[in-house]
């Protein structure tokens, strides 16, 4: 009978966690209701989870509080799609509870088990239930009740946990109606199932390999500021540990308040503390403001302006080196910097055409992904620390990848990061060409939000599996157009069915449709289509343009 754990069994359970994970990804894939070919489930999942695995694996010695770190760093910022990031948030919570730990009893895994709940609930906005957080809370009811009943044995308690986890998952279809009809389980469930599983191998002492390919060097930093770029000159930081409710309004109120008299504005509550960061020429208004909702902890002031007279120095003679070396080696000539500008724009994109688009409309760095490859949380940190603004926006254009955004956002301490929820390319495109340079960051975001849900989307594809959705039957290799809110025509001919595609998305108010045809149209077809619509909304604007997106045939946009 085994009942504690250390942080050595610990860490090889999380590496054969990643390694069933890994081989069983396009299982997982399989189980995604649309059979779209997208970044899918397994694949983010896997993604994810390998980016902390190979954290793991460099340690040379292994401490639970380092093990922990390097979970939860690791799967934080490599977490791709929903499913990834949801579960880098249940790292996030379990590693939270136990990395002051020296070993682990069934107690502390039922605590942890509750805190990961806690914390990937947290995370969404909205969240359904029947998804993988439902098994995740199954299993953490489960472990609550062995802790409470006293059981001592971890054996017993991981199969007793991996029995309830199957059970809840084999209920998934009754609480979405939609994995029912299409006749499966949740992927996000069943990824987790495959995590835990693996883990229990080598809790058993199966024979695994540990192996994990050694990831690559991390970037160099950006150079220091220069001193006139420093708008506000200190950066302050400090923790309020809370003594009044602290819900969503009074964050709202508070970073306005913050945004008031500074920027680079990160505010991030966690139970009854909350983190703060701005940069400011009056720390002691931002001080004086947090008081009102507790006591101050982990104070710290610096007075960036004199710091960075050190800085600029050394650092523009270190980067000259490098980029002096740099071209030596390669032969090219390196880009300049980007020069210091208030705000800038992130967007992600996915073919030629519409990366140019996003160019023409102001966007200073185009992460490249969208549909095909979900971009992970490190995409999104690296392309914030290339934009060298004070303010972004980041237009995610992807439904999949608004969590993996705003988990950047509420990793970057230097800079005020807004997330525009855009879930497709057309809603990046109208968020920004509504974006008014006269009126503040707040402001913006809110056109930009109301203006994006007025246009509806409908995109083009092919089906990779057969399946049943919405009582359409759907085979491999047919063709579907996939509105915003579920299948809208199905078909073995493309043209034919993004005609219907765009008569399904219709009604009386649309005055504009936009047609942007992929790498796999031809210019003259797109043509056709585009006279089609014509005749059919005789009273609306069509646009045409080049989109060179692979994969989506067509996107279409109607406002």
């Amino acid at each position: 009978m085994t009942n504690t754990i250390d942080a050595k069994i610990l860490a090889k359970m999380f590496l054969a966690g990643a390694k069933n994970l890994e081989s069983k990804k396009e299982w997982i894939n399989d189980l995604n209701v649309f059979p779209v070919p997208d970044g899918d489930t397994g694949t983010n999942m896997t993604l994810t989870i390998m980016s902390a695995a190979k954290d793991v694996a460099a340690m040379k010695e292994i401490d639970m509080f380092s093990l922990c770190k390097a979970i939860s760093s690791g799967s934080l910022r490599g977490a791709r799609g929903n499913s990834g990031v949801i579960l880098s948030q249940l790292f996030r919570g379990f590693t939270k509870s136990v990395r002051e730990k020296e070993s682990l009893t069934v107690p502390l895994f039922a605590d942890a088990f509750e805190k990961a709940v806690e914390t990937a609930y947290k995370a969404v906005m909205k969240p359904k239930e029947g998804t993988i957080l439902t098994v995740a809370k199954g299993i953490s009811l489960r472990a609550r009740e062995l802790a409470d009943e006293e059981c001592t044995d971890l054996s017993c308690f991981f199969d007793e946990i991996l029995k309830r986890g199957d059970e809840v998952l084999e209920q998934t279809p009754e609480m979405l109606p939609v994995l029912k009809q299409a006749g499966v389980v949740d992927s996000g469930g069943q990824g987790l199932m495959q995590v835990l599983k693996g883990a229990y191998d080598a809790f058993l002492g199966k024979e695994i390999d540990f192996s994990v390919p050694a990831e690559p060097s991390a970037p160099k930093a950006a150079p220091a500021k220069a001193e006139a770029d420093i708008k506000y000159g200190y950066c302050t930081e400090f923790i309020i540990l809370l003594n009044r409710n602290f819900n969503i309004k009074t964050e709202m109120d508070f970073k306005e308040y913050l945004e008031s008299i500074g920027d680079s504005i990160v505010v991030v509550t966690d139970d009854n503390v909350v983190k703060v960061h701005v940069h400011t020429n009056d720390p002691g208004l931002a001080i004086q403001k947090a008081l009102k909702y507790g006591a101050l902890s982990n104070m710290k002031i610096d007075n960036m302006r004199l710091e960075n007279q050190e800085k600029v120095s050394k650092q523009e003679k270190l980067f000259k080196e490098d980029e002096i070396s740099a071209a030596a080696s390669s032969g090219e000539d390196q880009a300049p910097a980007m020069p210091h500008k208030e705000v800038g724009f992130i967007a992600v994109s996915v073919g030629k055409g519409i990366n140019e688009i996003f160019t023409g409309l102001g966007v200073d760095h185009i992460i490249e992904g969208g549909q095909t490859m979900n971009p992970s949380t490190e995409d999104m940190l690296n392309a914030i620390e290339k934009v060298n603004a004070d303010t972004i926006f980041i237009l995610p254009n992807n439904k999949n990848i608004i969590l993996a955004a705003n988990q950047a956002k509420m990793m970057v301490e230097n800079k005020n990061i807004i997330v525009i929820p855009t879930k497709t390319v057309p809603q990046g495109i109208t968020a920004i060409i509504n974006y008014v340079p006269d009126l503040s960051a707040a402001e913006n975001e809110e056109i930009m939000k109301t203006e994006m849900g007025s246009v509806k989307t409908g995109q083009v594809t092919y089906a990779v599996r057969d399946t049943v959705i919405e009582d359409k039957e759907i085979k491999q290799g047919d063709y579907m157009g996939i509105g915003d809110s579920g299948i809208l025509s199905v078909g073995g001919e493309v043209q034919e069915v993004a005609f219907r595609m765009v008569t399904e998305m219709m009604s009386d108010e649309l005055e504009l449709i936009s047609i942007y045809y992929g790498d796999d149209i031809s210019e003259e077809a797109a043509e056709n289509l585009k006279k089609q619509v014509e005749e059919a909304y005789p009273s609306c604007d069509i646009e045409l343009q080049y989109g060179g997106q692979p994969i989506y045939y067509y996107i279409i946009s109607a406002e």
